[in-house]
């Protein structure tokens, strides 16, 4: 007897028999107890190699979906064709216990913890708003500029070194020459003096946050944020099973004073407070440091961006005026070379060092050491610190001109908070445009193909007053040029 089994092609011929003498059999157009044509005579039939049919048959026999009968031949098993479509005798048997399961209990779905229906959907990360190169997002770098050529050489020979090396897991503090390079870099630049075995290289500054939050936070208890602040950080802490409090911030950065007492954790950017951008005055760093010491509080110091300062002296980070090891120095490199790098560092406490390699061993062993490695040769040979005086030279330009629009044409209408370093400042609304509010002006901003950001987005309880981010990191001159004309030509229709 001929079957109707349809072969198209050459490729998965024993794949394409099985499925279809399977479903004949469930869907009981091969009834239980039909005698099958043998392998042989199939295999002419279909005009295919009698291996296939072979190889088909011992899957369904295996499976029994067929029974094999000594001198008889070959037959469709009974009782199959009562059974729904796709089920095989494993699965029949798995649905019977879910039926006894289900009859002895009301169906369930999986859940996460209360905690997470309140996360945010997604981060405010830095992505652009516009499909415009006049984009004045924050946090990002200009990848044009990137030494690609030079990179492209450091990551050539981290390949090469890896094919000298076995295939086993490393250290989860990170590649050891880029521990170094880490080291040798913040004791030179930020006076951060540290010994090469006391830095953690992480998947960026956010992980650093993760780690540092899962070995100091227990569910319920207290850290502190700036208000306006990281968003991120906020939502970091907030995932531990903390209770975070926004402290607000004025022109000499987080107000000491304000801070809840039974905090056990601050969240500080003292260098170039995020997202404003003043930085902490030294004596609200003393008064922060020796809060932090009567109540032996963890401050985490993200020093996010303090690589390209433009004016005043430099102020010591509080890692620097540590006495007591409370203070955990957080850094990342996509703000120097991009956020897609995924490499950031932290430099803790000594009594900390420990329970986050732990940390770090339970989340994911240790990063990626190719990137480790090439991103070691690209500091110590000099390449860095190359990029990142050509990348100051790049945004200097860039500040000065956008200043030089905030300060002139556009000073009806804005009031610019003068940072001393990052890449990013912000500026408050005037009257009547701060009536109207920021949404409105992002929106005509949008319309007219430029990328503008709000403020309020980074208030938690004080209340927001109306402003924009400017990101100059990412755009380049002449876009700021462009942009902030058409701004100006806007803002008087905007006020009306």
């Amino acid at each position: 007897m001929d079957i109707h089994i349809a072969v198209e092609g050459h490729h998965d011929l024993s794949g394409q028999i099985y499925r279809q003498l399977r479903a004949g059999i469930l869907e009981g157009r091969l009834a239980g107890g039909t005698r099958l044509p043998s392998t042989r005579d199939l295999a002419t039939q279909l005009g295919v190699s009698r291996k296939t049919t072979l190889d088909v048959f011992e899957r369904l026999l295996s499976e029994g979906y067929l029974s094999a009968r000594a001198g008889s031949g070959t037959f469709v098993a009974d009782g199959l064709e009562r059974l729904p479509a796709e089920r095989s005798a494993h699965a029949r048997a798995a649905d019977s216990a879910r039926v006894r399961v289900a009859a002895a209990s009301p169906p369930a779905a999986a859940r996460a913890q209360p905690l997470w229906q309140q996360m945010p959907d997604s981060l405010p990360l830095p992505r652009p708003s516009v499909d415009s190169p006049q984009d004045f997002v924050g946090g990002a770098t200009d990848k044009s500029l990137f030494p690609f050529d030079a990179w492209r050489r450091c990551v050539n020979q981290a390949l090469r070194a890896q094919t000298r090396t076995p295939g086993t897991y490393r250290e989860p503090a990170g590649d050891q020459q880029l521990r170094l390079a880490i080291s040798r870099y913040l004791a030179f630049s930020r006076a951060v003096s540290s010994n090469w075995e006391d830095v953690i290289v992480t998947q960026g500054a956010q992980h650093a946050l993760d780690l540092l939050a899962r070995i100091t936070l227990r569910p319920g208890d207290v850290a502190a944020v700036e208000d306006p602040g990281y968003p991120p950080a906020h939502a970091c802490l907030m995932a531990s099973g903390a209770r975070v409090v926004p402290v607000p911030v004025d022109r000499e950065g987080l107000i000491v004073s304000q801070l809840p007492d039974t905090a056990r954790l601050v969240y500080v950017t003292p260098s170039h407070q995020f997202p404003l951008g003043m930085p902490m005055s030294l004596e609200r760093r003393v008064e922060l440091l020796e809060w932090a010491q009567q109540r032996g509080a963890v401050i985490i110091e993200d020093d996010y961006d303090c690589e390209y300062r433009f004016e005043g002296r430099p102020m010591e980070p509080l890692k620097s005026l540590d006495r007591a090891g409370l203070v955990a120095y957080v850094g990342t490199f996509s703000k120097t070379i991009f956020p897609e790098l995924r490499i950031g560092y932290l430099v803790p406490p000594a009594s900390l060092h420990g329970p986050l390699l732990k940390a770090r061993q339970i989340g994911d062993c240790h990063g990626c050491t190719l990137t480790q490695t090439a991103l070691a040769s690209f500091m110590l040979n000099g390449d860095f610190a190359r990029h990142l005086r050509r990348m100051h030279k790049a945004y200097a330009t860039r500040r000065a001109l956008l200043l030089e629009h905030l300060q002139g044409p556009l000073a009806p209408w804005f009031e610019p908070i003068v940072p001393t370093a990052g890449i990013h400042l912000a500026a408050r609304l005037k009257e009547p445009l701060a009536s109207r509010g920021e949404a409105a002006l992002v929106a005509a901003a949008r319309e007219a193909s430029i990328g503008l950001y709000g403020l309020a987005p980074f208030h938690r309880k004080v209340a927001p007053q109306a402003g924009l981010i400017f990101g100059y990191g990412s755009i380049a001159r002449e876009h700021i040029d462009t942009a902030l004309n058409t701004l100006g030509d806007i803002l008087p229709r905007l006020a009306r």
